[in-house]
């Protein structure tokens, strides 16, 4: 009988301790990406991934509820660890939270990957053990492409790819951004701009189209003449503040501030808010501010800021009922599921001033 390839014997192959094991095979932060992804390699290698009571992620693994094939016991989750997309995120770690619970709940074990380079991914994939995958967040195409092209089924969360077809999840946002929009509206404001960068990600654009089409439908009257200054580059990077504050400042002197400022994200109207602060404005006399996703940080900001409560841990629970479904009818079309999202009143909106 095969020996059990434990976190320990990985350790000794690589000459590392368990604890860098340990935090590599979980995905959480403190170990440089060089001797994560040896770490993964060899475990894939030795047979950790493929063994039936591997621990990873704090989570058994156990064989598929109803699975006649006992080695296939774990899904194997990618995030990419690019941008803010990691573990420790208030957003996509929320959104892994809701996939470990449900794989959980299944008697599965999660794996997670963040590998975004395609030649190193094929290296650690070993769909032998893996059931499916379920992708967080901004993956590459070429990544995509080698996952499909061996056939693992797979649902993408907060990301699609146009030459990759797959189930997808989303929180509906379009929707619910021309919602908060018209409760702007509600509230007196007809000066809006949109703060964010559209090529970011398919849910910033999104929200754009959602913002942009309740002003259409209320016949107000986009500030084309800024639409450099809407999508101001660097925004999920933080690295914009100085455009920001210049913009402001012009505004500020030509006294043509908009009376709300509607941010594609909490992070960045956070930003924003302490920016605005900073100029001497007063948020929301002078001017309202919202964000979008419901952060834990948002309900702390100064105001606490109007936002949209994203459901993330739901969205990790579709996810892996959708995978779930997939695997038992591969044929079935392939879905688009949206999750509602409400709108979280707080203290950074009121009407606008005279």
């Amino acid at each position: 009988m095969a020996k059990k390839v434990t976190m320990q014997k990985i350790a000794d192959h690589l000459g590392v301790s368990k604890f860098v094991v340990s935090k590599s095979l979980s995905g959480k932060a403190g170990v440089n990406e060089t001797t994560r992804e040896r770490v993964i390699q060899a475990a894939s290698q030795l047979g950790y991934f493929t063994q039936k009571n591997a621990f990873v992620q704090g989570v058994k693994r156990t064989p598929p509820v109803g699975g006649s094939d006992r080695n296939k016991q774990s899904v194997l989750v990618l995030m990419p660890n690019i941008r803010s997309q990691t573990q420790d995120s208030l957003y996509w770690g929320k959104i892994v939270d809701g996939i470990a619970l449900a794989l959980d709940q299944e008697g599965l074990g999660m794996v997670i990957i963040s590998e975004n380079r395609a030649d190193n991914f094929v290296n650690i994939l070993n769909p032998s053990g893996i059931l499916g995958l379920v992708g967080v967040g901004e993956i590459s195409t070429s990544i995509l492409l080698e996952v499909h092209r061996i056939g693992l089924p797979m649902v993408l969360i907060d990301h699609e790819d146009p030459l990759i077809p797959s189930d997808t999840v989303f929180a509906n946002n379009v929707d619910s951004m021309a919602r908060l929009t018209n409760h702007l509206m509600g509230t007196g404001h007809t000066q809006m701009h949109f703060i964010g960068n559209i090529g970011f990600s398919r849910s910033f654009r999104d929200r754009w189209i959602g913002f942009r089409s309740a002003l259409e439908e209320s016949g107000i009257r986009l500030p084309l003449e800024d639409d450099a200054n809407l999508f101001l580059e660097g925004v999920e990077e933080d690295v914009f503040q100085e455009d920001f504050k210049n913009w402001v400042m012009k505004r500020k002197k030509a006294k043509t501030l908009p009376t709300a400022l509607v941010c594609a994200n909490d992070k960045t109207a956070l930003t924003v808010s302490d920016i605005l602060k900073a100029e001497g404005l007063n948020i929301p006399g002078d001017i309202s501010v919202t964000g979008f996703d419901n952060i834990e940080d948002a309900s702390r900001g100064v105001p606490p800021l109007t936002t949209v409560h994203v459901p993330k841990e739901a969205m990790g629970r579709a996810a892996v009922e959708k995978l779930l479904s997939r695997i038992g009818h591969p044929s079935a079309p392939l879905e688009k599921i949206l999750i509602a999202a409400d709108i979280v009143h707080r203290d950074s909106v009121d009407i606008p001033r005279d």
